[in-house]
């Protein structure tokens, strides 16, 4: 009885034994890869932080974006510039981008009172003589003379001579009523000029635009105070 008795003790003790030795096993085992995790150099340290601040076509017009498009003042739903532009009959050099009175990019040949052409370019220097019967002379009320623009046939036409506010308005829209809808465009100085039915507007930035001058039905335009 005594051998069987002490049989046991000495099953007993090799099985803690070797459970002590599986659980040292399987602990060194996991602090060798923890070890190895973390004294690996991260990704961002690998290969350093960068970070895209924007493209070199940032600004850029992309050809695959779809305008609001006009086509002779009337807006035709969205499209390419080309596409665009193959709608007015025009190359796509000759397409207007500009905004509408929403706000939003908007293209056409032929500006309307739904689209503001821009601007002329600084550069731009073709004249264009006004007739006789809109001289600038026939106007009165003096005031700064700046250059006086008129935008017809898709482009920005500079006149010949400086001249007041007044005599701008009167040169470009004296006798021309418009059309319900539609829209006739100048510019004096850093402001746009606009015709519109029974009225001239003018605008800063080429957006919001306030009545400047009443028109008479017989198309005469009062003088600019």
């Amino acid at each position: 009885m005594q051998a069987l008795k002490d049989r046991r003790i000495a099953l007993a003790l090799a099985g803690a034994a070797l459970a002590l030795v599986a659980g040292l096993v399987v602990a060194t085992t996991l602090m060798r890869r923890h070890s190895g995790e973390a004294g690996a150099t991260p990704p961002a340290a690998q290969g350093g932080l960068v970070v895209e601040t924007g493209s070199a076509d940032d600004g850029k017009l992309d050809p695959t974006a779809h305008l609001r498009c006009f086509v002779a003042g009337q807006f035709v739903g969205e499209a390419t510039l080309a596409e665009c532009a193959k709608r007015n009959g025009v190359a796509t050099g000759a397409l207007d981008v500009g905004v509408d009175e929403s706000g939003a990019l908007a293209a056409a040949n032929q500006a309307g009172a739904m689209l503001v052409p821009l601007p002329p370019p600084a550069a731009q220097v073709v004249q264009t003589v006004p007739g006789p019967a809109t001289t600038p002379a026939a106007a009165a009320p003096s005031g700064p003379a700046g250059p006086c623009w008129r935008y017809q046939g898709g482009e920005w036409r500079k006149l010949p001579a400086d001249m007041a506010l007044s005599a701008c308005v009167q040169t470009l829209f004296a006798g021309h009523c418009e059309r319900p809808g539609g829209a006739t465009y100048g510019r004096w100085l850093a402001q746009t000029l606009r015709l519109t039915p029974g009225k001239v507007e003018i605008s800063g930035d080429n957006r919001n635009f306030r009545t400047l001058v009443e028109q008479a039905p017989s198309c005469a335009i009062a003088p600019v105070e």
